[in-house]
């Protein structure tokens, strides 16, 4: 489950009256991946000791510096990790542009350690229905999302609709963002832009829903050429 999230953004300039540049990305993918892990190391340490003291935002400024370095587009995450204790991600939230530069960045990480495991795509929680999410007042449990799902078997991709009880009650941003979260939560960042066609927010319980569980074995079984049809 993460438990803390940053993306990356610039610090606001001095003058509000004058725009912040846009910071040129790099022409090579590999020498900028290549900067970005020469800076990680630096910073590590840092890094090691704000996460412990449970005060990341104490690096949150150098590591968007940082991942800059590698495309100004980028965006990351300090997670709890599903084989060691942290997970750094770096993502284009799958914006084919930036998978050069996501791509070159995997390739050059570290191999994973007792500490630290890397991902260039945000990946499932193990398990979302145990996941709450606050917004606001809200707290939002995923076990109580139910989704309608028909799958494509021709284009080997499923519709959804998403349903919670409190979706109605959230303003339009935080209805969009509770829409596709528990989907990104389920099957991941990359499963869900590559097998997810239309996806819709379901206000009022449909009929014929599913759980998040039963989604992603669907999905996975799709993914993997299994036959698979609407779900009952």
């Amino acid at each position: 489950m993460r438990f803390f999230f940053r993306r990356r953004e610039r610090e606001e300039p001095a003058d509000p009256r004058t725009p912040w540049p846009r910071q040129e990305a790099a022409t090579d993918p590999e020498a900028a991946a290549a900067a970005f892990w020469r800076q990680w190391f630096e910073l590590l340490p840092q890094v090691n000791a704000a996460l412990g003291d449970r005060e990341p935002q104490r690096v949150e400024h150098e590591l968007c510096r940082a991942v800059a370095l590698v495309h100004p587009d980028l965006h990351f995450s300090l997670e709890r990790g599903q084989r060691a204790v942290y997970a750094l991600v770096v993502s284009g939230q799958e914006d084919p542009g930036l998978r050069p530069y996501t791509d070159a960045w995997k390739a050059a990480a570290p191999a994973e350690d007792a500490i630290w495991e890397y991902h260039d795509s945000v990946p499932p929680v193990p398990d979302p229905t145990e996941v709450t999410v606050n917004l606001g007042a809200h707290r939002i449990p995923l076990a109580e999302v139910r989704v309608v799902a028909q799958v494509d078997p021709a284009e080997s991709v499923v519709d959804v609709a998403v349903h919670h009880p409190l979706l109605g009650e959230l303003e339009q941003a935080a209805r969009q963002a509770m829409t596709f979260l528990p989907l990104d939560a389920t099957l991941g960042e990359r499963l869900a832009a590559e097998r997810l066609r239309r996806v819709e927010t379901a206000e009022a319980e449909p009929t014929g829903t599913i759980s998040l569980l039963e989604l992603r074995d669907l999905v996975r079984k799709l993914a993997g050429g299994e036959p698979v049809g609407d779900p009952d």
